[in-house]
């Protein structure tokens, strides 16, 4: 059974609930909303205190979006790049940020596994801290389109300490393409080694 998190917006007291510190904000006419966290293989993916915050979600590690108020939706459609926040960055270094899809087109037959929604290298470790990714950017980033009725999808952000003097790039091929792209080769070829610090969120279409 999936874990509840104790978040809760109800209707009528302004939509605003509070959970872990996050304020989470929701139509006052759309009643109940409740937030799950991960839980087994998935819970275990989310490592090292790597945030993400989504405009009134506030920080989606390691939760499945919700399909009241329309996040499914937004998340899809209406909401640009979220904030991401790595306290624990150290601010002489320099960093790497991947978002993958690891279930395209579905998690039973993940044939496009990895689609690639956003590479952001060079952001710097004070930059981190505060929330401001100001790197140089190889993939701009796609929001997250679960196709209708192919369940949910896993959406992962893996964090890179940068290689010094690592000049890092895509391929004119991978370029060519979002889906099916080798993120194991990418990340051997430019020696990243091991994420310090994972997340991911769950959603799926938002029709479903």
């Amino acid at each position: 059974m999936k874990l509840l998190a104790t978040v809760v917006l109800v209707a009528g007291l302004a939509g605003v609930a509070a959970w872990g510190g996050e304020a989470f904000t929701g139509d006052e006419h759309m009643g109940t909303c409740v937030f799950e966290k991960l839980t087994g293989q998935d819970y275990k993916f989310c490592r090292g205190d790597l945030e993400v915050f989504y405009p009134e979600l506030g920080d989606v590690s390691c939760t499945y979006i919700p399909k009241c108020n329309q996040y499914r939706k937004r998340i899809s459609k209406e909401w640009r790049s979220p904030t991401i926040v790595y306290p624990q960055a150290d601010q002489n270094k320099k960093y790497v940020l991947i978002m993958v899809d690891p279930d395209a087109p579905n998690r039973a037959n993940p044939k496009y596994r990895f689609w690639r929604h956003w590479v952001v290298i060079d952001i710097k470790g004070t930059d981190l801290r505060a929330g401001k990714l100001k790197g140089h950017v190889l993939t701009d980033y796609g929001r997250p389109t679960p196709p209708s009725q192919s369940g949910y999808h896993r959406y992962q952000f893996r964090l890179y300490e940068q290689p010094a003097h690592e000049a890092i790039s895509l391929s004119p091929e991978e370029k060519t393409s979002l889906g099916s792209w080798p993120m194991e080769r990418f990340v051997e070829q430019f020696r990243l080694g091991s994420p310090v610090a994972s997340t991911q969120f769950l959603t799926q279409h938002h029709s479903d």
